[in-house]
This record gives structure tokens, C-alpha cells and sequence, in this order.
């Protein structure tokens, strides 16, 4: 892949009339108007994704992108890196935490060495690495632009393989330590946001380390000249700032939101890493957010990134685990509402008059 092609990149949008014609199923179910709230938006997005009134969400997966990151030299995480590698390996045999909460919810996890910093291959992680980690983004950019073009291709191409497996829905997911500096770095760098106002403690900061991890992050916007957000970013500039600041995480899981959309399959946001990555995708190929759902208000501040595209988390539970553990949560509540819109009661079949839909 090129910049150009990459710029060059067109969504389609959903199905208009699918999703009307979803919404009418919802409103002939023996129910309040809207009842389900923001749950029967998503399935009728859903429907207008698939192209199809009735779609299918039986078979779901979650691509995680593993990645290490430089500036944890900067003493900004309680960890160090060697934990990105261990928790990968546990991704691997299935017994991360998000691995344990696929056994209620079956889910195929395609865990992906994008930029783990070690150099054995991890049994069960698909091994796509690009680098050994990012550079450290006080000193340096995170990646080339053809590390950049690379794991975005990367996250595309994960996107084209689940469609051709059949799948209906893909999570995303992460895991690298630091990856919470990167993120917020690369979301102000977005938005022009206040450092110190969305500078999360990660998994786990005391306020020596949040005080440290915030000047390192308003030290590298300044030192990468992204200190100043020029308005709504073009997509060469948000290109850029994925470049400078990101991660090859970061980057990939941007990927599998572009190539979702190329797929017409919906992609699901997890916390705030995932949603900044999207927010990425969303300035780099306009339109790839009409195929997004958003699962979760996470903790980091950066999930803040969700409404610039205007999307609406629906779980709010302070979760901050990452993994995709969000979004695989979201898969099983989009479980039951399908029971409802496939199975449920309509009017016809009762006594109940239908409820009129008034738009004010």
C-alpha cells in the first residue's frame, strides 16, 4: 500500500432503506416505541451493514492487536514491556480474561503480533510483526510512514480474512504496555484536547507517574509540532499523527476499521485505545465510522473520541481491562436484543394497539 492509495480509499454507505425497514420491525413489536433505546439503533445499523433485514450475528470474532511501545522507557507505565509478550502468550491458549469470558460467549480470537518486542514466535498468536516495538515518542516518531502503511495493511487484510471466514461481527482489541500514553498523545494530537485533562492513569499510575506520563505526552506533541490541532484534520495529517505518536497497535486496529468497512462488516470500538484508533480511521477513510458500534465508556478520557464521530458507548462500567473484553461483553447484550427483534411478540398477534411513532 501507498499514501495515495490509502488516501484514496472510498466507504459505501449502509443501506438506507434496510434500515428503515429494520426500524419498522422494532416499531411492530409489541413494545414502546424505541423501548430498547440505543440497542435497536444498532441492530438496525447492523441490518443496513449486512444489507439484510434479518442479519446474522452468530459468528463473531475479535482481532487483538499486540504491540510494544518505546516511551515506556520514560518510566510512564507500572509495568515494563516483557508483560505485553506474557499476557500475548496467555491470549494464545485462550486464558487472557477475555479468553475466559469467551467460554459463555463463544467468540474466535485472533490474537496478532504486530510489534511485540521479542523475537520467538508465540504459539497461537498470528505472528505479523512489523517491528519490535515502536520508537519512543519523546525522542522520536513511533514508526516510519512505511511502518505506518504496513500495519494499517496489516489490520485491513486481518478485516478481509474474517469476512471470507464467515464471520459476522469482528471486536477489536489490544494489548501493550504504554499503549495508554500513545493513545491519548495521538488523541490530542486529533482534537486539540488539554493534556492534563484526559491523561488517564493506564493500568495503574500513582500521581508522581500520572504528573510524569502527562509531561511526557505534551513533550511530544511539542517535540513532533502536533501541539496545535489545525482544526478537523485532513486525512494526510491525521496519517501523520498516527505516524509520529501511535502505535503499530494503534495503527493496525485503524486498519481492521477500514477494511470492516470495505467488507461491509460491522466493527465493534472496546475502550479508549480501540476508539482512538478508530478516531484514526475515521479521519484517514471518512465514512469507515457508519460501520462502527461502540461498546463502552471507558476510564481513559480518550474514549471522548467516540463522540467526535458521534457514536454512543451503551455499557458504562469505568471498565479500563482492554483486550476487546469491552466489546466481546457488548456481543452477548446484542445477543438478546436479536432474540427480541427475530422472535419477538408483534402487535398483530395480540390485543395490544400499536404504539404511533411521533418524530419531534
Amino acid at each position: 500500500m501507498t499514501e495515495s492509495k490509502l488516501f484514496d480509499v472510498r466507504i459505501d454507505e449502509p443501506s438506507a432503506p434496510i434500515y428503515s425497514r429494520a426500524k419498522e420491525r422494532f416499531d411492530s413489536l409489541a413494545k414502546p416505541v424505541d423501548g430498547l433505546g440505543r440497542f435497536e439503533d444498532i441492530i438496525c445499523r447492523i441490518a443496513a451493514i449486512r444489507g439484510k433485514v434479518m442479519p446474522d450475528i452468530s459468528n463473531k470474532c475479535l482481532v487483538i492487536m499486540c504491540s510494544d511501545n518505546g516511551v515506556v522507557d520514560e518510566g510512564v507505565s507500572q509495568t515494563d514491556r516483557s508483560v505485553t509478550a506474557e499476557v500475548a502468550a496467555l491470549m494464545g491458549k485462550n486464558k487472557s480474561s477475555v479468553g475466559a469470558m469467551t467460554y459463555v460467549c463463544p467468540v474466535k480470537i485472533f490474537p496478532v503480533d504486530i510489534g511485540i518486542d521479542c523475537d520467538e514466535r508465540i504459539e497461537g498468536v498470528l505472528d505479523r510483526k512489523i517491528a519490535r516495538g515502536t520508537g519512543n515518542i519523546s525522542k522520536e516518531p513511533a514508526m516510519t510512514s512505511r511502518q505506518c502503511l504496513d500495519a494499517i495493511q496489516t489490520g485491513i487484510d486481518m478485516a478481509v480474512s474474517c469476512a471470507c471466514q464467515g464471520f459476522d461481527i469482528i471486536a477489536t482489541g489490544e494489548m501493550g504496555i504504554g499503549n495508554t500514553t500513545s493513545s491519548t498523545a495521538l488523541f490530542c494530537a486529533l482534537t486539540g484536547a488539554d493534556v492534563k485533562s484526559v491523561t488517564g492513569r493506564g493500568a495503574g499510575l500513582s500521581d508522581e507517574g500520572l504528573k510524569r506520563k502527562t509531561h511526557v505526552i505534551e513533550s511530544a506533541l511539542k517535540f513532533h509540532s502536533l501541539d496545535s490541532c489545525p482544526g478537523k484534520p485532513d486525512r494526510e495529517y491525521a496519517f501523520a499523527a498516527l505516524a509520529k505518536v501511535g502505535g503499530l497497535d494503534l495503527a493496525g486496529l485503524a486498519g481492521v476499521f477500514i477494511g470492516g468497512a470495505q467488507n461491509h462488516v460491522p466493527v465493534v470500538i472496546d475502550g479508549a485505545v480501540s476508539a482512538v484508533a478508530a478516531l484514526a480511521a475515521y479521519y484517514i477513510a471518512p465514512g469507515c465510522e457508519r460501520y462502527m458500534i461502540a461498546s463502552h465508556k471507558g476510564r481513559e478520557a480518550a474514549t471522548a473520541a467516540l463522540s467526535v464521530m458521534g457514536l454512543f458507548p451503551v455499557i458504562d462500567a469505568d471498565m479500563a481491562l482492554g483486550e476487546g473484553t469491552g466489546a466481546v461483553l457488548l456481543f452477548t447484550m446484542l445477543d438478546m436484543i436479536m432474540s427480541v427483534y427475530r422472535d419477538g411478540t408483534r402487535f398483530e398477534e395480540t390485543d395490544i394497539d400499536r404504539y404511533e411513532r411521533f418524530n419531534v
